[in-house]
């Protein structure tokens, strides 16, 4: 059965997708066309746990037992809050003779450019588990050859350091790979249980900090990663269930086995199960621009998504640290209906990034939290009562709310209801401030799109967030709260590679020959799946790179006129005597999820003139004054600024 695949000869199977926030664990099961949803708190001590128990709730909503289930699909923050609390694997790096400090230099650039008391994060590896290989190679090939006594001595100084991981990254590995394959493979046979990544396997490209510093995050998180997963999958075989697959960065499904042995391809597992959902829901709608804005517990994600195909990055910075995968392009900011508000010492009020988490959480949900959060401003101001969707586990206590927002209202000499609406003031900014980045820094004008609200708090703040944008049209769907989870129903699988090349684009240049084992590698990775290839070109000379869509097949001219319009586009102009390279190539093999028609196009059941509040499906969407919204029978939401 393909992974993909909804039935299992006549029989419907159910499709299921679970997404852990930093608050809920939200659980969606679909079959026969419908969504049944659950959601439970986030387990923070065992997400498993939570993840187990959402999924029976959703089956149980559904009608549905565990052998009914076709595919579970899952989110996970495991890696990203190994990286953010600094709870990965003991981790050692074998680094070339003389680039010993490599992840201490980073770039040699400061933190902040005015702020001398900024400081890059301390590295994953410290000095004292660093260890030197006695050889080298340049751009040419091998100029110190690698010996057996140099291994040797590698693999007793990795001993000694009693490292539970292992990152192997040497010069110009990505192009003469063969010393750190001798390196890890000599380290994997003769210290059993202890991880290996080698950059050659783990991103063999060039610049070499972001190579070696996304191979030691990759040997840092995969034994956390694995522990938790193997876990995961004997608890879903006990709950006769089948194994979970996993949501990568590039958004893109992999088999837990897979995920397990590359714990840096998740760390924004959780925010692309959204971005895939937003852009299901951006198709639907036909929308040319749409702005996916995912608001949960403890963050805000937010992405572009043009003619329902998300934007793409080759990589991005957590904590601090580089991460140089594949990845949908995602901005995040510290802005959750869980974060926390607060008065700097200069008396501005503040919101983020501390957040209350899922234990004890915001004042309102009357379980031990008493500072003021954005989801207790939200109850303040009457946009939030009730219980909230989650089994009634979870009723909100209003006086516990104002009792929050009192205290820091009198800090700053407000009101009550002027610190409530500061508060929220203060989250849209932190909002709008990353729509920004990922909109009008992309070059495209927000106000010509749709802005697609989802997560818990989206709806809630959709039209405050599409004012400040200019943005006119917002649809929040029937299953915003838990659209992520979504998202994981409806991806398809995907593998990537790349290789840095460094060819001319020109005819006999080698380019096809370089090309064509990468292809065949992503071609044995997913049989099925059809196969993309991108080329990262630059003119001679330049530094840095663009991305184009290349057709292998294609003349070399093609490819050169492709880049000179990127560069035209990104730049201002292009320059089409000069002669352009590749740097890298790009490959994927895709499959598309299932089509299942989730998001109905039938004609409103209700509309609505602001400001109300309507309830929704594990959220609440405010309806502000001079908007109007329209119901639809599936429960989606579709607003229009008056």
């Amino acid at each position: 059965m393909a992974m993909v695949d909804p039935k299992r000869g006549d029989t419907p199977l159910a499709l299921v997708g679970v997404d852990v926030g930093g608050t809920f664990t939200d659980a969606v099961v679909v079959v026969g066309g419908a969504i049944h949803t659950a959601k439970v708190p986030t387990t923070p001590h065992d997400q498993g746990e939570g993840v187990i128990r959402a999924v029976r709730a959703a089956l149980e909503a559904a009608g549905v037992p565990p052998a009914g289930v076709g595919r579970i699909a899952h989110g996970t923050t495991v890696g990203t809050n190994a990286m953010l609390e600094g709870t990965g694997a003991r981790t050692a790096l074998v680094a070339t003779a003389g680039l010993e400090d490599v992840l201490e230099l980073r770039r040699q650039v400061r933190a902040s450019l005015y702020r001398l008391d900024r400081h890059h994060p301390t590295p994953l590896v410290p000095a004292d588990r660093v260890v030197a290989a006695r050889e080298r190679v340049g751009a040419r090939g091998v100029v110190t050859p690698l010996t057996e006594a140099a291994i040797d001595e590698v693999v007793a100084a990795v001993r000694a350091t009693r490292a539970d991981a292992v990152a192997v990254g040497l010069l110009f590995s990505y192009a003469h790979p063969a010393h750190e394959r001798a390196i890890a493979r000599r380290l994997r046979a003769e210290l059993p249980g202890v991880h290996v990544s080698a950059s050659c396997e783990v991103l063999p490209e060039i610049r070499e900090y972001e190579r070696i510093a996304t191979t030691v995050l990759n040997a840092y998180l995969t034994p956390v990663l694995a522990d938790y997963l193997g876990a995961l999958g004997t608890r879903a075989a006990a709950a006769g269930l089948p194994e979970p697959v996993i949501m990568q960065s590039s958004g893109g499904l992999l088999p837990l086995g897979e995920a397990a042995a590359h714990g840096s391809r998740t760390v924004l597992s959780g925010p692309a199960g959204g971005v895939v959902g937003a852009a299901d829901v951006a198709a639907a709608d036909g929308a040319a621009v749409a702005l996916a804005f995912d608001m949960g517990g403890t963050s805000c994600d937010v992405a572009l998504i043009v003619d329902g195909i998300p934007g793409r990055a080759h990589g991005t910075a957590v904590a601090g640290h580089p991460v140089h995968l594949p990845m949908l392009d995602i901005e995040t900011v510290s802005a959750g209906g869980g974060s926390i508000a607060w008065a700097d010492p200069g008396g501005a009020l503040r919101v983020g990034p501390r957040s209350a988490g899922a234990v004890p959480g915001p004042a309102a949900y009357g379980q031990g939290g008493r500072t003021p959060t954005v989801t207790d401003a939200n109850v303040v101001l009457g946009r939030l009562a009730g219980d909230l969707g989650v089994g009634g586990t979870i009723a909100l206590r209003e006086d516990a709310a104002a009792g929050a927002i009192d205290t820091l209202a009198r800090d700053l000499g407000l009101s009550r209801d002027e610190c409530a609406r500061g508060i929220l003031a203060v989250a849209v900014q932190e909002m709008v401030a990353a729509l920004h980045v990922i909109s009008v820094e992309r070059g495209v004008d927000p106000r010509t799109g749709l802005l697609i609200a989802l997560g818990g708090a989206g709806p809630l703040h959709a039209c405050a967030v599409a004012e400040e944008l200019g943005v006119e049209r917002v649809t929040c769907p029937g299953a915003a709260g838990v659209l992520a989870a979504v998202g994981m129903v409806v991806a398809g699988e995907r593998r990537d590679h790349v290789q840095s090349v460094l060819l001319p684009v020109e005819a006999g240049s080698g380019l096809w020959a370089a090309v064509a084992p990468v292809v065949e590698r992503a071609r044995a990775d997913l049989p099925a799946g059809r196969i993309e290839v991108a080329a990262d070109c630059r003119y001679v000379g330049q530094s840095h790179a663009l991305t184009v869509p290349w057709d292998p097949a294609a003349p070399e001219p093609e490819l050169a006129a492709a880049f000179h319009r990127a560069h035209a586009a990104a730049a201002g102009r292009a320059m089409p005597d000069l002669p352009v390279e590749v740097v890298s190539v790009r490959v994927a093999a895709v499959t598309d999820g299932p089509d299942l028609a989730l998001h109905g196009h039938g004609p409103p059941v209700g509309v609505h003139e602001g400001p109300l509040r309507i309830p929704m499906a594990g959220s609440t969407c405010w309806v502000a004054d001079g908007w109007s919204a329209r119901v639809h029978s599936d429960g989606t939401i579709r607003m229009e600024r008056r």
